[in-house]
């Protein structure tokens, strides 16, 4: 982003040192883009630091060929602009990159593309938060700041489980965020470690490349039809909870999924003895949404086994005491926040696994101008619900410190801003 001369004063710095006007935000993701289009709309400037070359480098250059938002585009948007009426319920993942490549450019969002943070931290002294970047060049950057809005997500950092062996394997081994589809893997055995949404459409995905996939369900999860007579089930069940307790939908959802999808326990899959709403409310885990992966594993094209206990150098044996053969291995194991990797912050705000400690609705605002966006485990919808308390939070402050103030006949003032590192 070239920076506006009301977004930062280059002039009181040296040039390697940048006053912000605004709120420093870091992430360029949705939820960034989210809080950057709110605070445009507050007429608050901001500066947005992205590590990548691009908005929203996860859905761009780390998700798979076949996604869909797994939501009704309705729960998916960003505040102040629906997707185009054109666009299906389940937009595909190319339809999600244009609209938010409409979004930024809507709001005017024009992020600092390569800026690495490296560190953030608040300097008690001047009451202001210094961030640290670099630049794939190995360019330094500080920025300078009152406020600070963590926008990196819950999706920022691969997550690979250390299995034995795992080294020793002779094949391919990817994460799901190196998966593209399963056009090379035709007539390969793979084993797709990890049973979450990305771990069932990546098994399909394979089936329908002509591979040969095991899927490993080492834990209980709750499978659940997407859709139930037309309708979105997520969309059924934020329509009961308006009227019945949570544990009541549970016990609904669960008798659908029994009703559509048949018992899943002869199959290796077992359900989990909280319900499924329960379970994302108070842990964060999200139910898997069945696009089609059911009908394959009763087929016999997806078999899904227990955990691995180890690796061989073509083999992988499992936790029953057996062993498959396969030629590649996907890790579909999933994300984790950054950032405790360069927040330095003791006030509690973040706990040790990069999230907000109190939990939604009230995990957005921390202390000495720090914020939080993107941490919900809400999805979408939750970061847009933050996105807009923080944006009309620091609107308000906004609003506030640049009023007019009279000032007494005769008398003139300059006001002087002097800072000192």
């Amino acid at each position: 982003m070239v920076l506006l001369p009301t977004d930062r004063m280059d002039s009181l710095f040296s040039p390697r040192c940048v006053w912000v006007n605004g709120p420093i935000i870091v992430g360029a993701g949705p939820s960034g883009l989210a809080v950057a289009a709110s605070l445009r709309e507050q007429g608050v400037p901001f500066v947005v630091l992205e590590r990548e070359d691009c908005i929203a480098s996860l859905w761009q250059k780390r998700t798979y060929d076949r996604l869909k938002l797994h939501l009704p585009k309705q729960f998916c948007e960003l505040p102040r602009m629906p997707f185009p009426a054109s666009y299906p319920e389940y937009p595909t993942r190319r339809q999600f990159i244009e609209y938010l490549e409409t979004y930024a450019a809507t709001f005017d969002v024009k992020p600092e593309f390569g800026s690495t943070v490296q560190t953030a931290r608040f300097d008690e002294t001047s009451g202001l938060w210094r961030v640290h970047s670099s630049s794939s060049s190995g360019e330094s950057m500080e920025y300078i700041g009152r406020w600070l809005v963590v926008a990196t997500g819950e999706n920022a950092e691969n997550v690979v489980p250390d299995i034995p062996g795992l080294g020793e394997f002779a094949g391919e081994v990817a994460h799901v965020s190196q998966y593209k589809s399963g056009d090379k893997y035709k007539g390969k055995s793979v084993l797709v470690v990890g049973c979450g949404n990305s771990g069932m459409e990546v098994s399909l995905d394979l089936c329908d490349h002509g591979a040969l996939p095991s899927m490993v369900v080492r834990d209980a999860v709750h499978v659940l039809p997407r859709e139930v007579c037309g309708r979105s089930t997520f969309e059924l069940a934020t329509m009961l909870m308006a009227w019945f307790p949570l544990w009541f939908v549970d016990k609904i959802m669960i008798f659908l999924s029994w009703l559509i999808l048949g018992n899943l326990a002869g199959f290796g899959i077992r359900r989990p003895a909280i319900g499924p709403l329960t379970l994302k409310n108070k842990y964060g885990r999200t139910p898997v949404l069945d696009t089609g992966a059911m009908a394959r594993i009763r087929s016999g094209d997806i078999t899904v086994v227990p955990g691995v206990s180890r690796f061989t150098k073509n083999r992988a044996e499992l936790t029953d005491g057996t062993a498959l053969d396969i030629d590649a291995v996907v890790m579909a194991t999933g994300y984790k926040s950054n950032v405790p990797q360069w927040l330095q912050t003791s006030d509690g705000f973040f706990g040790k696994d990069g999230y907000p400690t109190t939990a939604f609705p009230n995990g957005w605002k921390g202390q000495s101008g720090l914020y939080s966006v993107g941490f919900t485990r809400r999805g979408l919808s939750g970061a847009s619900a933050d996105a807009v308390r923080i944006a009309k939070d620091l609107g308000h402050v906004w609003r506030e410190e640049t009023k007019p103030t009279k000032r007494a006949a005769g008398a003139c003032h300059r006001r002087c801003i002097s800072v000192i590192f």
